[in-house]
């Protein structure tokens, strides 16, 4: 790889970094200031000075123009105001579905309270069914 050639994806990475800072898209523990741009595009801050004093510049220039365009929200607060709506819409459905599940288990339990009224039930007429018959042979007359 030349020079030119290391130079140009050395430059593709800090520009990468800046449109990711400036976006919003701000790791944890990271602001959008040239240490973390630094750090996003895996280059020294003096390589960035030294080397790359016009992407200094243009992260610079876009990050004051952004500021001057009004206070920015804070995309990290905006992910926590997500997460946030997405957890109390989890528990209003956790609530719903432990509402259903105790509606389902009542249920199971009328069932097999009714088929065990029924078993009972069957089991009686089976007896008063042998013992009809029973009554019936020992009523007939003996041979």
């Amino acid at each position: 790889m030349t020079t030119a050639d290391r130079q140009a994806e050395v430059e593709t990475r800090i520009r990468a970094a800046i449109d990711q800072l400036l976006d919003g898209d701000i790791p944890d523990g990271l602001r959008c200031d040239i240490k973390s741009l630094c750090l996003l595009a895996d280059v020294p801050r003096a390589t960035l000075y030294r080397t790359y004093p016009h992407l200094k510049a243009e992260f610079d220039h876009r990050r004051s123009a952004a500021q001057g365009n009004g206070p920015q929200p804070d995309p990290r607060l905006a992910r926590i105001d997500r997460l946030t709506t997405q957890i109390n819409d989890l528990r209003a459905r956790l609530s719903t579905r432990g509402h259903e599940i105790s509606e389902l288990m009542k249920f199971r339990d009328t069932a097999l309270s009714r088929l065990a009224a029924q078993h009972e039930e069957i089991t009686a007429l089976r007896t008063t069914l042998r013992s009809a018959d029973h009554a019936k042979i020992h009523s007939l007359p003996h041979r």
